[in-house]
């Protein structure tokens, strides 16, 4: 099949697409794919600052392997999961996994060498698309350096994609920030409805693909009679409970303190503390402690675990089974802010948010935030519906009281149950949800419905202006 041409490629429904969201797929000569045709492979630079973002990576990187009719080279920055789809990392992920103002000044200079050397790296990859996954302080110092250079050069650029919007939605004056970034972001795969049309309206195209939360949903329920649209994982927690012999009649607190170990060194002692607070009402009380799979937080949780006040079982990360196992053993969770929030609501746990940073960090927030919430499933219902305890809320005695109160009133467990689908619904992109698409050179059609999917195809169906 020649790639020059410019096609219209029919599919099962008789449906075509542009991208996975238009009626027409086009793939003209100067697509992504007819570039890399002319070379023989498609080669990524793709680059990952977090656990989250890792996650993220890998399953574009899959989908990318399998939608592409092209051979893939990979090159770039990332974690264990990106390594498990071929990616030699340049340096370890956890050298840029720094959030925070004050929190990101010891690193600065050491942030400073890794940019730069991540810069040569992908301009000598002469790679044909250059995609960053959220991390925005590291994603987007790399991609203007990037375009710069290869204006220096007077050479072809190539295109660059940021996977996860900046919440501008979440800032002051966040949204005119956009505007900026059309100079050396070409698009962004966003995962939050609203995101794609305020991007747009500030000059910078973009895709709603579908929050990536949503991939556990299709890898865990595979061959189960689950209907798609109920959005919920349920574990197995009691082979969970056999397997760590926990007790029948004890009280299980599931803990997730965090991603990045500067998260951890500040979350984990608070939660201990908490820990310690309620022991005395629940003498059986067993916490699941889940561990991200970032070495410097492991070594940090299991050194931490020995003084740790009640019987307590950690849970390696990257393991979606076993995690979600857990939660269905458990009857609340406590977590830092984060991606495990609406991974908590896939599961139908209550949970109470948390989140401390530098008090220069904390006033920063507080200054700059233009919505009341931190969890995203609150901001996304605008509503308190998962209780939070931030800032110098954020204290043990606090928190052993909002635990035992939700624990012990089952109308606030059940409001975050049923607020948990319609959370759901606002992430998916079910306009989509199960339609077919055949790439250029593919024998057959594959199932275009996950998040990692719906991006893969953009990048690859991108063509150059």
């Amino acid at each position: 099949m020649s790639f020059a041409a410019i096609r219209c490629i029919r599919i099962k429904s008789s449906i075509c697409f542009k991208n996975p969201f238009r009626r027409y797929l086009w793939v003209s000569s100067r697509s992504i794919v007819d570039s890399a045709a002319k070379e023989g492979e498609l080669r990524v630079f793709i680059v990952a600052g977090e656990v989250s973002g890792d996650t993220i990576a890998s399953r574009l990187m899959a989908s990318l392997k399998k939608l592409s009719p092209l051979p893939i080279r990979f090159s770039g920055v990332g974690g264990s999961m990106m390594s498990k789809q071929g990616l030699k990392s340049l340096f370890p992920m956890e050298n840029i996994a720094v959030m925070g103002i004050w929190e990101l000044l010891p690193h600065l200079y050491n942030f400073r060498v890794k940019l730069k050397e991540t810069v040569e790296a992908a301009f000598h990859f002469k790679p044909h698309v250059v995609v960053t996954v959220d991390s925005k302080g590291f994603s987007f110092r790399l991609l203007k350096q990037l375009r710069a250079r290869y204006n220096q050069q007077s050479s072809d650029a190539p295109v660059h994609f940021h996977y996860v919007a900046p919440s501008f939605w979440a800032w002051k004056g966040g949204e005119a920030r956009l505007k900026g970034l059309a100079e050396f972001v070409d698009h962004v795969l966003c995962i939050l409805p609203n995101e794609e049309a305020g991007c747009r309206s500030n000059g910078l195209a973009a895709t709603f693909v579908g929050h990536p939360v949503l991939e556990d949903v299709l890898e865990l329920n595979m061959g189960k009679e689950t209907a798609l649209h109920e959005w919920q994982i349920t574990g197995n927690g009691e082979n969970f409970r056999k397997e760590y012999a926990i007790p029948s009649g004890a009280t299980v607190i599931t803990l997730l303190p965090g991603s990045r170990l500067q998260e951890a060194t500040r979350m984990l002692p608070i939660f201990s503390n908490t820990m310690k607070l309620l022991k005395s009402s629940f003498p059986e009380l067993v916490n699941v402690i889940h561990v991200a799979p970032n070495q410097l937080v492991d070594n940090f949780i299991t050194r931490s675990i020995n003084k740790w006040p009640v019987p307590a079982i950690l849970i390696p990360g990257g393991i979606p089974h076993l995690k979600y196992d857990a939660f269905d053993a458990s009857q609340v969770a406590l977590c830092t802010s984060g991606t495990v929030a609406m991974e908590l609501q896939l599961a139908r746990l209550p949970c109470l948010v948390t989140y401390r940073a530098h008090f220069i960090t904390e006033w920063f927030i507080q200054y700059k935030a233009k919505i009341p919430y931190i969890s995203l499933p609150n901001i996304l219902l605008d509503s308190p519906v998962i209780p939070e305890a931030l800032f110098q809320a954020c204290t043990p005695t606090k928190l052993a009281f909002l635990l035992m109160e939700l624990m012990s009133n089952k109308a606030l467990q059940e409001q975050q149950i049923v607020a948990a689908k319609s959370v759901m619904e606002l992430i998916s992109p079910s306009n989509r949800t199960g339609t077919n698409l055949a790439h250029p050179g593919m024998m057959s059609t594959l199932p275009i419905y996950t998040p990692s999917m719906i991006a893969a195809s953009t990048i690859l169906s991108y063509a150059r202006r």
